[in-house]
């Protein structure tokens, strides 16, 4: 008998004391399920606040962990543990590397702060924690930068290159990349782990160049964890949730071409006038891992009393990656 996912899936969502949270980036099938959905540090904040017990995220595996670090006494479970490329790209130990990296540079280990992208292991973030740092998001990193400064100490930022030089650009800041070219931190603001996003990586000077030549009026929006060169290079660059937005109060008559992912960029205006900034389709392979049967079985499990893909963290680690949040979170 063939199982119709979005009726059992809503007839679930009924019965058991469930919520389901859907990043932008997800497949249109499995967004639309969403009783939440946003951005990834939004989405921790609402499900801390949402009544239910029980957290179904659709996202990718950080994610579920931030639920998880905010709000420890929820049961969180994933149809998909995806893990994010760039997260992916650092751990605990390449953490600690990077430490080193600036000691053998002459840098004492009190005068680093880092700071952690969200789109990071709880491990990092625990480990970030422990040094007196903070978690940043793509709309924040600004304030938390500035509010770094303010220490008198070098900035660590991790993981995303791009979106540290990014933010360093903007503030007038000299920044480096650990493992490229000559990086001596002590000359830079910002010393920068070499991670990126491969999706926003797909977007380039021609893509720009391109749209530019084939609309002249157009603008073009991108989201920071682009290379600093197709930043400089567009109109507006924000966060997802600042996409969005500016997107929305543009002109209905007013081409766009937005430079993120696509499923996002798939959904933001059907009226015709909104492109993607690439000539290929920049979509996240692991936030697309998630289908509908994959949801189905996820709530199937809870109501069977047999959780699967539950989020688990050691205090330890909830213990101090909370403390790097809540440090966010304090700064207005």
């Amino acid at each position: 008998m063939l199982i119709n996912y979005k009726s059992e899936i809503n007839r679930m969502k009924k019965e058991l004391n469930v919520t389901i949270v859907a990043h932008f980036y997800q497949r249109d099938e499995v967004f639309e399920m969403g009783d939440i959905t946003g951005d990834s540090l939004e989405l921790a904040r609402r499900c801390k606040a949402d009544k239910n017990p029980w957290v179904v995220f659709c996202g990718v595996g950080f994610m579920g962990q931030s639920v998880k670090v905010i709000a420890p006494e929820k049961r969180v479970l994933m149809p998909k543990i995806a893990c994010c490329a760039m997260a992916r790209m650092i751990d605990g130990s390449y953490f600690d590397d990077s430490i080193q990296y600036m000691v053998d540079k002459g840098i004492s280990k009190e005068n680093i702060l880092p700071i952690t992208y969200i789109n990071s292991d709880a491990t990092v973030k625990s480990k970030v924690g422990q040094m007196g740092g903070m978690v940043c998001t793509s709309s924040n990193a600004y304030k938390i930068i500035e509010k770094g400064l303010e220490s008198g100490k070098k900035i660590l930022f991790v993981p995303d290159r791009c979106l540290g030089q990014n933010f360093a650009n903007s503030m007038g800041l000299k920044s480096c990349i650990i493992g490229e070219g000559e990086c001596d931190p002590k000359d830079a603001d910002v010393i920068c782990f070499n991670g990126f996003c491969s999706v926003h990586q797909l977007f380039t000077l021609e893509d720009i160049e391109f749209y530019r030549e084939r609309y002249p009026d157009i603008l073009i929006a991108v989201h920071p964890e682009c290379d600093p060169k197709i930043v400089k290079a567009s109109d507006f660059s924000g966060s997802t949730s600042q996409l969005i937005e500016f997107v929305k109060k543009l002109d209905p008559e007013q081409k766009v071409a937005v430079g993120t992912e696509y499923n996002l960029v798939n959904r933001m205006r059907p009226n015709g006038n909104t492109f993607v900034l690439s000539s290929t389709k920049p979509e996240c392979p692991t936030m697309n891992e998630t289908t509908l049967e994959d949801l189905y079985l996820t709530l199937k499990s809870i109501e069977d009393k047999k959780p699967i893909n539950e989020i688990i963290l050691d205090e330890e680690t909830t213990k101090w990656a909370n403390i790097a949040l809540e440090r966010m979170l304090e700064i207005k």
